[in-house]
């Protein structure tokens, strides 16, 4: 059994997946296993070829969404720590050490976040701070989380899937620790499961469709765990 798992769900285009596990294959730490989550692809998704001792596996369901295939591809590990890693995001080769050292060091968070890069875009993110959280959303799903304190992702839920997901962690009083350095990048692949607009976007009187279904779905947050509107 692997500490740690990394559980990669992939739906639509499958090209930047050999550069997602290729930065899985160079990280520094060794203690890990890999399982990309076919969410119904037609084709089915072919690993592509790694050269790497890691295990690296493919499972496949039914289409039904970013949620259930993260669910899908715990349940179906059985490791101390789970990453959650969509298929054009990039690690750093020391992001799962560091993450890993900090649960370690930190006995008392049941999971570990680090700034990021999203295309050209760079989330600083913030330190843990539970009425921050609770304002807005600054945690990327790609975190290190201790399985033990890992409730699952809602899979009614089209967006926001990471913030609830750290917001039911913090109503079971599971909270997490952050790591100031810059472990990963989001290349934002078309097709794949990552998604963001400048916040601009979002107060402009003509918004677009993806602004408004952010709107609905900040709604759905709030509403879900009473929080300020």
């Amino acid at each position: 059994m692997a500490r740690i798992a990394v559980v990669v769900p992939i739906y639509g285009s499958s090209t930047s997946l050999p550069r997602c596990l290729t930065s899985i294959a160079r990280q520094t730490y060794r203690d890990i296993e890999v399982v990309v989550v076919d969410d119904g692809n037609t084709p089915p998704t072919v690993l592509p070829a790694v050269a790497t001792p890691i295990p690296i596996r493919c499972i496949r369901q039914p289409h039904a969404g970013a949620p259930t295939a993260r669910n899908f591809g715990a349940a179906n590990t059985d490791s101390e720590f789970l990453l959650f890693c969509d298929a054009d995001v990039v690690l750093a080769p020391t992001a799962l050490a560091r993450m890993e050292e900090a649960l370690r060091t930190h006995p008392d968070a049941s999971y570990a976040y680090t700034a990021f890069r999203f295309g050209w875009k760079y989330f600083s993110s913030y330190p843990f701070d539970p009425d921050r959280l609770r304002n807005m959303p600054y945690i990327h799903t790609t975190a290190l989380i201790r399985r033990a304190h890992f409730p699952g992702f809602d899979p009614a839920l089209p967006r926001f899937q990471d913030w609830d997901l750290w917001l039911t962690m913090l109503e079971q009083h599971h909270g997490g620790i952050y790591i100031p350095d810059t472990l990963f990048r989001v290349t934002h692949t078309r097709g794949t499961m990552s998604r963001w607009l400048p916040s601009f976007v979002y107060r402009l009187p003509w918004q677009g469709t993806h602004a408004r279904a952010y709107a609905e779905a900040r709604k759905r947050i709030v509403a879900k765990h009473r929080l300020p509107t």
